[in-house]
C-alpha cells in the first residue's frame, strides 16, 4: 500500500510535520517494503491559499491510498473525502514510527 506522510525532513527519521497543506515534504511510502519517494511541497507551502486542496491533488496524483498527518483543515479533509483517501492522526511521531503505528492499526481516522 502507498501512503503519504507529511514530513519535516526527507527521510524516515524525520518528524511528522505539524502542517498538512504547508508541509515541507511528503514521503510517499510503500508500507510493505518501506521504499519511499520524497516529494517537495514547495508550491503549496508558499501559496497564498488553497494549500490543503493543492496538497491533496499532489498526493492523489502520486497514487497515495492513505495520508498520515497530525490534523487537517476542513478544505483538505473534504478534498480527501472526495478523492476517497482516508487520513490518520500521526502527530508527535517520526515518520517511521507513524508508518509502524499505521501498519498495526493504532492510528485514529481524522476524516471519520
Amino acid at each position: 500500500m502507498k501512503i503519504a506522510v507529511c514530513s519535516e525532513g526527507n527521510d524516515l527519521a524525520a518528524k511528522v510535520d505539524n502542517r498538512f497543506g504547508r508541509t515541507s515534504f511528503f514521503l510517499v511510502i510503500d508500507t510493505d517494503s518501506l521504499d519511499f519517494e520524497v516529494i517537495s511541497n514547495t508550491e503549496n507551502q508558499n501559496g497564498a491559499h488553497g494549500s490543503g486542496i493543492g496538497a491533496v491533488e499532489l498526493i492523489a496524483g502520486l497514487g497515495a491510498e492513505a495520508v498520515l498527518a497530525p490534523e487537517l483543515g476542513p478544505a483538505a479533509a473534504g478534498a480527501l473525502r472526495l478523492a476517497s483517501i482516508p487520513a490518520y492522526a500521526a502527530g508527535g511521531l517520526t515518520v517511521a514510527d507513524a508508518v509502524s503505528a499505521f501498519k498495526r492499526g493504532e492510528l485514529t481516522r481524522l476524516d471519520a
